[in-house]
């Protein structure tokens, strides 16, 4: 990797990790959540702040815990972003239970309890929060928010870096434009993409590369420092590429040199560059940046409260793959929109059959490494659980999540910056806790 791109590939590196769930990474989780609260170890803090507490460029370690906990809401500070604007229109707000019944509430739900996976001892929902290093925690039940929380480097205007649940507004945006009739998801990519020429994309269909079941080479493996994804990251820095390199420069150029890995259609491989080749296929039909469409079909329309904010490479192609910053109320409200098929304060903003496709998921058959996420699948850049409640998902890095529960007609949305990048890790803590609350609601 070269010194000077890894500044940004150590980043976005992390940043297209989502929900894997292979052996840790290189990152020391010794202090606990209080202790790595970022007001506690005072990153940034002063006029200038002192020396040691600085996480600035051009060090490549602010992705790292504990520093990282400061980093996932100040993405801005490191890496150049587009809008995604929700435009001039006042907010819709939210609807609350009233204050007396929404304290009540919180304690409620901070007393439940459950058995982690793989445990014999039980945990309370709010020792959870802090086990699993929340940030922000958003419970929306019946239309209405029930558990409203902020932890850490985030407050309730903040903004704070969604990583992998990115692909699952790109998917969302890309079943729009099929269910609609602007996509065809059984063309192959080379009718859409001519510059992706021998690229292994080339034959692939436009669903295989949404459900992630092309047969692509590339390597996630960040042990080795020859890995794909390091070569994918150069590419993607947005600073100058350094004296002598003859790699590709931006996404796009990195798609058109994928070689081929297996068979497409056989299998699903979690790849975050199918996620950046959906981007370009979605902004190729539409005429429009993933920015600019996720704002005209969603933002702008949800009635959000902050326009949210997407990292670009050093073309200005955003990240489609891992690179949003939000509000967690806002990414509340993208949940409800998907919980209620397309509909939000009233309006419908695209067809049921969005949803009732990405609810359906993809062939379990085809899905395989996921521990933690027995007979699930995934589509559409969604996870999606097949359990009775027939939950689903939007996963990302270090414990992002917009948990979708139609049975108990729940959404929960949750900000984190666990030590460690795998969910996998985290699983075992927070899908039961989520399980619990989705029966404590429906029970009462």
């Amino acid at each position: 990797m070269h010194i000077i791109s890894g500044l940004a590939a150590m980043s976005l590196a992390a940043l297209s990790l989502g929900a894997l769930s292979g052996p840790a990474t290189a990152q020391s989780d010794a202090l606990s959540a209080r202790e790595s609260d970022p007001r506690v170890m005072g990153w940034m803090e002063g006029f200038p702040p002192p020396p040691d507490k600085l996480i600035v460029q051009p060090d490549s370690n602010y992705f790292s815990f504990p520093r990282l906990r400061w980093s996932v809401c100040h993405l801005r500070e490191f890496l150049p972003t587009e809008e995604i604007s929700r435009g001039l229109g006042a907010p819709v707000p939210l609807d609350y239970l009233s204050p007396a019944d929404f304290a009540d509430m919180r304690q409620e739900i901070d007393a439940l309890t459950f058995t982690p996976i793989g445990s014999d001892a039980t945990m309370t929902w709010a020792e959870s929060l802090y086990a699993n290093y929340t940030d922000g925690m958003l419970i929306i039940h019946e239309g209405r928010v029930v558990y409203e929380r902020y932890f850490g480097c985030l407050d309730e205007d903040g903004k704070h870096a969604a990583m992998s649940m990115t692909k699952s507004v790109t998917g969302l945006l890309a079943e729009i434009m099929v269910v609609e009739g602007a996509l065809d998801d059984t063309a192959q990519v080379r009718d859409i993409i001519p510059e992706i020429g021998d690229s292994a994309f080339a034959s692939a269909t436009v669903r295989q590369v949404m459900d992630m079941t092309t047969g692509v080479r590339y390597s996630e493996n960040y042990s080795d420092p020859n890995a794909d994804i390091w070569r994918y990251s150069a590419a993607a820095s947005p600073f100058p590429k350094p004296q002598g390199y003859q790699g590709p420069d931006g996404y796009w150029e990195y798609l058109q040199q994928v070689q081929p890995d297996g068979t497409h259609g056989a299998e699903f491989h979690y790849k975050t560059i199918n996620s950046d080749m959906l981007g370009w296929i979605i902004s190729r039909v539409s005429g429009k940046p993933v920015t600019e469409l996720a704002s005209e079909r969603l933002w702008r329309r949800m009635g959000t409260e902050q326009s949210a904010y997407q990292t670009v490479d050093g073309k200005g192609v955003p990240f489609a793959g891992g690179g949003i910053s939000a509000g967690l109320r806002d990414l509340g409200r993208l949940g409800l929109l998907v919980l209620n098929e397309g509909v939000i304060d009233g309006e419908r903003l695209f067809p049921a059959e969005v949803v009732q496709k990405i609810r359906a998921g993809g062939d379990p058959a085809k899905f395989g490494g996921f521990p933690t996420l027995p007979g699930g699948s995934y589509t559409s850049q969604w996870w999606v659980f097949h359990n009775d409640h027939g939950a689903f998902a939007a996963r990302g890095v270090h414990g992002q999540t917009i948990y979708v529960d139609p049975e108990a007609d729940m959404v929960l949305v949750r900000f984190a910056s666990f030590p460690r990048a795998q969910n996998g890790f985290i699983d075992p803590t927070s899908l039961p806790a989520y399980q619990a609350v989705a029966e404590y609601l429906i029970s009462n």
